[in-house]
């Protein structure tokens, strides 16, 4: 095995799974176990009006990526999983975590349309 680029990424995307199943794993134990809101559906740091209403989709999201990651992460140290099929869930996953959360971010807090004169200060 030559070590080049290549290597050097797929090193550093697998090495990359463990905090990232860790983090995603408890952000769904602390809305689905503990009932912490504070981390559902965020736009530019503000929770939505209504952070209940979002949590079974912001925890279910956290709950199959990070079951996934690490599926992942056991089947490539078990050597079950040959190099394509690991890499592509572990990019898929990573994708598909980043846009459902950016979805379900943008539905709770819908962008408010202000009509009208802006006030002076």
């Amino acid at each position: 095995m030559v070590f080049d680029i290549s290597v050097a990424i797929t090193w550093i995307l697998f090495l990359a799974l463990f905090p990232m199943a860790f983090i995603w794993l408890r952000r769904a134990y602390r809305i689905f176990r503990k009932h912490d809101y504070s981390e559902v559906a965020l736009k530019r740091g503000e929770a939505p009006k209504d952070p209940e209403k979002w949590a079974p989709y912001t925890g279910t999201v956290n709950l199959v990526a990070g079951a996934v990651a690490l599926f992942t992460i056991i089947g490539v140290l078990s050597a079950l999983l040959p190099y394509k099929t690991w890499s592509a869930m572990a990019g898929l996953t990573l994708w598909g975590k980043v846009f459902l959360d950016f979805i379900i971010s943008r539905q709770a807090n819908p962008y408010q349309f202000k009509f009208g004169k802006k006030k002076k200060s």
